[in-house]
């Protein structure tokens, strides 16, 4: 017999499990004591705001190596095949997307080994939910390049491919490089595209606006500086 690897979501910050987590998925997260995790030390702090019943010291944590192997993965998932349940946990949001956490998971059912996704937030899904967006239609494309001319070549190719396929393009930024993507989206985007801006989902300080590109430069640009945050596009 083989454990279950079990998906667990984590906080998007500071805040306590009551508000970003159903009880059953509390529970799940307190019965485990084998866990592989993106971040070590953010793991325990999200293991600890959850009042998990055992001390963490012994708990057993794994972190993911930065350069993730076959033989990384298989050490990692070692413990399922010793008949133990696995939790993984990425920094903040959903483990597997938009995360290494996806290369075990695969392994996993290669292995035959359950996998078991658990409730919680995503901020990707909760930034389409309320964006007004397209939510049929849309593609996550993780960090644009991080200099000229390449982000403002991506931008446009982004935008043309949106309005070819009335499709939602989904993508983050580093949070200290939040206000020159801002500045770039607002540099190559037509006019007509809708821009959406999502800061520190599910968060007291959150804040989620969309507005025409024509619209977002005739006002205060938004404080984005070190906030986790999503951007959407959709071309007219």
């Amino acid at each position: 017999m083989a454990g279950a690897l079990w998906l667990l979501p984590v906080a998007l910050g500071d805040t306590a499990w009551e508000n970003f987590l159903p009880p059953a998925t509390r529970e799940a997260v307190c019965r485990l004591s084998h866990f592989v995790v993106e971040n070590a030390k953010t793991a325990r702090a999200e293991l600890k705001r959850l009042g998990h019943p055992t001390p963490l010291r012994e708990l057993r944590i794994e972190q993911i190596p930065e350069h993730l192997s076959a033989t990384d993965i298989e050490r990692l998932l070692a413990p399922l095949l010793a008949d133990h349940d696995l939790g993984l946990m990425s920094e903040a949001g959903c483990p597997a997307v938009a995360d290494p956490g996806a290369l075990l998971v695969q392994r996993a059912h290669e292995l035959g080994i359950r996998v078991r996704p658990l409730v919680g937030p995503s901020s990707l899904l909760l930034a389409v939910m309320a964006s007004g967006l397209d939510g049929q239609r849309f593609a996550f494309h993780g960090y644009l390049p991080s200099r000229e001319p390449d982000r403002g070549k991506r931008i446009a190719e982004l935008e043309a491919e949106s309005a070819r396929q009335a499709r939602t393009q989904i993508f983050i930024e580093t949070p200290y490089r939040n206000q020159v993507l801002f500045a770039a989206l607002l540099q190559a985007c037509k006019p007509g595209t809708r821009l959406c801006i999502a800061s520190d989902l599910s968060l007291g300080s959150e804040s989620i606006a969309t507005h025409r590109i024509a619209d977002w430069k005739n006002q205060a640009r938004p404080a984005l500086d070190k906030r986790p945050t999503v951007f959407l596009l959709l071309a007219a």
